[in-house]
């Protein structure tokens, strides 16, 4: 078993945007864009975590590892903890919960990540990258993460706040990337709990684990991977990644 499992959750009945996981972006679908991001991190095994045969049979046609999960869970990382605890036996030290709407992510900052998971300085590790105007900090779809001090490229500074509207309150934020790296004991813990005030708020499961003081750092990027959550957004993911291609 490999020391380090990064699980992809994904569904097809998203509210902004149903069936998004199947979206095409240059020909390919969403996920599996997202799961050769994964792959190409060459750090662990990669899982999708799905409730749904379509993604599942995707995925196993493409060669990769899909796990059928329950139709119950409320949050992304539930489904995760599904996959770790029953399939990967709780064996794994570092689980990521990688979403799956953001397929232009850079292997490497997924893989910067996980090495900065094996220093154990935190329960939770996380990413983000600056704001490229002030539409997208009026944008409420898109979350940012408040620390303390100014981030740079590869630096982790302990997360002190998320949320969606702009919270004049901080010095210091940025736009949160959508990636959980979890010690395996943080997982397990995180899981046991209730789902928290502000979390239930703000609809951001991250504020459970700041509401009872786990500690989530975050790291600099600088690249910007965008969360597919509308259909504006998947329109703008196209344009970038074809450009690319």
């Amino acid at each position: 078993m490999n020391k380090t499992a990064i699980i992809i959750p994904s569904r097809l009945e998203a509210v902004r945007l149903p069936n998004k996981p199947l979206e095409l972006i240059n020909n390919k679908e969403m996920i599996l864009h997202v799961y050769d991001a994964a792959i190409k991190t060459n750090s662990g095994d990669v899982y999708v975590a799905t409730p749904d045969q379509k993604i599942i049979n995707l995925i196993k046609d493409n060669g990769g590892k899909a796990i059928k999960t329950s139709l119950s869970h409320q949050t992304g990382t539930d489904r995760v903890y599904e996959v770790f605890k029953n399939q990967l036996k709780s064996e794994p030290n570092i689980v990521i919960n990688l979403q799956g709407d953001m397929p232009n992510i850079d292997p490497k900052d997924i893989a910067n990540l996980i090495s900065y998971m094996y220093e154990r300085k935190c329960d939770v590790g996380t990413l983000a990258s600056s704001f490229s105007s002030d539409k997208e900090i009026a944008d409420i779809n898109n979350v940012k993460v408040a620390v303390n001090d100014p981030l740079t490229n590869n630096q982790f500074d302990q997360a002190i706040d998320f949320f969606r509207k702009d919270e004049k309150k901080y010095e210091y934020f940025y736009h949160h990337v959508g990636i959980y790296a979890f010690t395996n004991k943080a997982l397990v813990r995180y899981v046991s709990l209730n789902r928290s005030k502000l979390e239930l708020e703000r609809k951001l499961e991250q504020l459970r684990a700041l509401e009872n003081s786990m500690t989530i750092h975050v790291g600099y990027i600088n690249s910007s991977p965008l969360s597919v959550d509308t259909k504006n957004d998947l329109i703008e993911v196209r344009k970038i990644m074809e450009k690319n291609e």
